[in-house]
């Protein structure tokens, strides 16, 4: 089973240039947000209420048992390690390194390739352009049904497409579509019962926070 934020990683890069549809300073953080969001929808994370130990709104983390996997399992630990914190801080502190580590698991997998290159002769570069897609058109596959199609999407695709709203790619990875109505659809899931009742307030944390926090980074590299 791949993560979410691996088939995130995997439409956000262009098949052939091998480089991201979105911002550099999105790409890590809305991975991190998938990695979060993951640990919400397994229950591992979840927004403290009124009234518990934790301040509300900041994150409760149940550590055991640790998540099989082992990026999930990192993040876990980072955060249980940490002092409680909010959604937005989380995805901060999971989205360093994160980007190079699920980039070398989809390249590892044979998914794409890892080409090293300079601009100028002078600075390195890094692209990772497609290799067997027969895993990435799956997931495009779904997407598409739910996104253009129409369809109810499954509970695992719609957090992907929770994820893509966040930093309005949706409409991007099907440029054949009609991009308003996919961004339409695309929130239209985002804000929707996919989750259960007993997660719900979890995921919409994360999902305030995704935006929050690729607005934030946005909005620092055009004043760096």
């Amino acid at each position: 089973m791949t993560l979410l934020a691996e088939d995130l990683l995997l439409v956000l890069l262009d098949d052939e240039s091998g480089k991201a549809i979105v911002d550099g300073s999105q790409l890590p953080r809305v991975l991190a947000g998938a990695v979060l969001l993951e640990l919400a929808l397994a229950g591992t994370v979840t927004p403290a209420l009124e009234g518990a130990v934790v301040r509300k709104g900041r994150l409760v983390v149940r550590p055991d048992p640790a998540p099989a996997d082992p990026v999930l399992a990192d993040a876990t630990r980072r955060l249980a390690d940490a002092k409680p914190m909010k959604p937005a801080s989380a995805i901060e502190k999971l989205a360093k390194g994160l980007q190079d580590t699920l980039l070398e698991r989809i390249a590892d997998r044979g998914w794409v390739r890892e080409d090293r290159g300079r601009i100028l002769g002078l600075f390195p570069t890094r692209r990772w352009p497609a290799v067997d897609e027969s895993h990435e058109r799956n997931v495009r596959a779904e997407l598409r049904a739910a996104l253009v199609d129409g369809l109810t999407p499954s509970p695992r695709t719609a957090a992907l497409v929770s994820m893509l709203s966040a930093v309005s790619a949706a409409p991007k990875i099907f440029p054949d579509a009609d991009k308003r109505a996919v961004k339409r659809r695309a929130e239209e899931i985002a804000e929707g019962e996919w989750a259960g009742a007993a997660v719900r307030q979890a995921v919409e944390a994360v999902n305030a926070a995704m935006i929050a926090a690729v607005t934030a980074g946005a909005v620092a590299a055009s004043s760096g």
